[in-house]
C-alpha cells in the first residue's frame, strides 16, 4: 500500500521535494554543496540562458535547485527555509 493509499479519504499526502535557491555564481554554489558531501543529481545546461543544478543532502527526500534562468528572485533572497 502506498502512502497515498494510506492517507485519509479527501486528503493529499504532501511532501516538500525541492527548494529553488537563487544564487549569483552557479559554479561556486555547486562546489560549496559538493564540499558538504551532498549528492549531485543533475547539472543541465540549455543554451546560454538556462542551467539547473540539483543537489540532495544525505538521507533527505528533499533536494535543492539552483542555476541560471531558473528563477527571477534575486541572489540571496531565500530566507528562513
Amino acid at each position: 500500500m502506498t502512502s497515498i493509499e494510506k492517507a485519509k479519504p479527501g486528503t493529499i499526502d504532501m511532501k516538500l521535494e525541492a527548494v529553488v535557491i537563487p544564487v549569483s555564481d552557479v559554479d561556486r554554489s555547486k562546489n560549496f554543496y559538493a564540499g558538504l558531501g551532498w549528492r549531485l543529481d543533475a547539472d543541465f545546461v540549455v543554451g546560454d540562458t538556462f542551467r539547473v543544478v540539483q543537489f540532495t543532502p544525505p538521507g533527505s527526500p528533499c533536494s535543492i535547485h539552483f542555476g541560471k534562468g531558473l528563477t527571477p528572485a534575486p541572489p540571496g533572497s531565500a530566507k528562513v527555509l
